[in-house]
């Protein structure tokens, strides 16, 4: 796939393996076909959901990560980012709505497995979803 290739009606392939780590240490960041059909699922049903109810631009800070990738940020050993059902979104670099009102609202409004507003208001919303058996876990970690 190209960077610019849709994932979904408001992401690009770019965004969902855009990853300084990967870049600054020469590692692999492609996922598989079987990766990809998921990213595609969390990006419709929880993304750009999200995107067209707050019209406003969100930014993608954490896709999907490679094994390899993962250990580097020193991500959960069985994180979902590395199956591609788990994506990152940091409100505050565009600025027109707050990380606050996104957790929210995905958290009354959507099916997502896990929902977590990482890093205190200033840090990100990790929302993660699955084809089937979502558990609506809902959490905050102060600074990760």
């Amino acid at each position: 796939m190209n960077p610019a290739d849709k994932i979904s009606d408001f992401v690009c392939y770019g965004e969902i393996i855009r990853s300084d780590s990967a870049r600054r240490f020469g590692l692999d960041n492609t996922p598989t076909e079987a990766d990809i059909v998921k990213i595609k699922l969390l990006c419709t049903h929880v993304f750009d959901k999200a995107r067209a109810h707050f019209n406003v631009p969100l930014f993608v800070s954490s896709c999907f990560r490679s094994p390899a990738v993962n250990a580097a940020v020193k991500g959960q050993p069985n994180s979902q980012h590395m199956r591609g059902e788990a994506i990152d979104i940091d409100c505050d670099v565009y600025g027109k709505i707050t990380n606050i009102q996104l957790f929210e609202w995905i958290r009354d409004n959507l099916d997502f497995d896990q929902l977590l507003l990482e890093g205190g208001i200033n840090g990100w919303v990790h929302v993660s979803y699955k084809a089937t058996g979502n558990r609506k876990s809902v959490g905050m970690i102060p600074n990760p």
